[in-house]
């Protein structure tokens, strides 16, 4: 098992120690981890800087690999909270270190961020998913650092009451022309497996999506529990690999010094 999506005392968010997180990765059979501790720009109404400090995070990084390098492989990434403005500084902050890997992710719409400053609370369902997807867009034509677009659904996770989010159908063009972008660049999208923690009933993205991604040649994908505790370190691989050999994907793929490697499904 692959878990290119986890978080540590280096994110906001979270208090687990990288040892800690390694310790569990362990003890659940995985192979290889990836730390992709947020990086947020202009985060929230207060347009504060979300960022660690990188030669701590590397330095620790390259502590536990080496401590248990006979037990598992220990990559360092970055989830970088893209938005429309913030290209210039995103590449500059990307340029400047040696990620393995980078998942680019939207947790911000019109400079408000999804979560903190409740963004989904005050406008109309459709019209949330349409700013979030119109953001989205914008950010994989315009910004190519980046190696595969986190959980591309993640919006779905902030409505207080799931019935209303909009039928896929409904703005299913929007998500076919950001896919489109992506496969054209040679970029790939996650499994981000939180969504069924959340109580959606599925994986990020919904199941529509992930046909979709297959039908226009899409290949490229990673598999991330979106941990920020060690008890949900690979939290429904399994799962969601089988899902996609259902689909008619061959491969998982895994990151190293920003190239990818596909690991056969079996």
């Amino acid at each position: 098992m692959y878990d290119f999506h986890l978080h540590s005392e280096y994110s906001i968010d979270s208090k687990a120690s990288m040892e800690s997180m390694v310790l569990a990765a362990i003890d659940n059979n995985l192979k290889s981890i990836c730390f992709t501790d947020h990086v947020d720009l202009d985060s929230t109404v207060e347009r504060i800087d979300f960022v660690f400090r990188t030669s701590d995070y590397f330095k620790n990084i390259r502590q536990v690999k080496y401590k248990y390098m006979k037990d598992i492989e220990i990559l360092a990434g970055v989830e970088i909270g893209i938005q429309p403005h913030l290209f210039e500084r995103y590449n500059e902050f990307i340029d400047d270190n040696n990620f393995d890997f980078v998942l680019m992710s939207v947790h911000s719409v019109n400079k408000l961020d999804i979560h903190a400053d409740g963004f989904t609370k005050e406008i109309e369902p459709l019209k949330a998913l349409e700013a979030y997807y119109n953001d989205m867009y914008t950010c994989v034509k315009g910004f190519n650092n980046f190696d595969i677009l986190g959980h591309l659904d993640y919006i779905d996770r902030y409505f207080d009451d799931y019935s209303t989010i909009p039928k896929y159908d409904e703005y299913h063009y929007m998500i076919e022309s950001i896919l489109k972008i992506l496969i054209e660049n040679g970029k790939g999208i996650e499994i981000n497996t939180a969504g069924m923690r959340y109580g959606l009933g599925y994986f990020h993205p919904k199941i529509q999506i992930l046909k979709l991604y297959r039908e226009l040649g899409g290949e490229i994908i990673t598999i991330g529990s979106d941990s920020h505790k060690p008890d949900t370190i690979g939290y429904g691989y399994r799962s969601a690999e089988k899902m996609l050999k259902e689909l008619g994907f061959k491969y998982v793929h895994i990151f190293k010094e920003r190239k990818k490697f596909p690991i056969n499904i079996v």
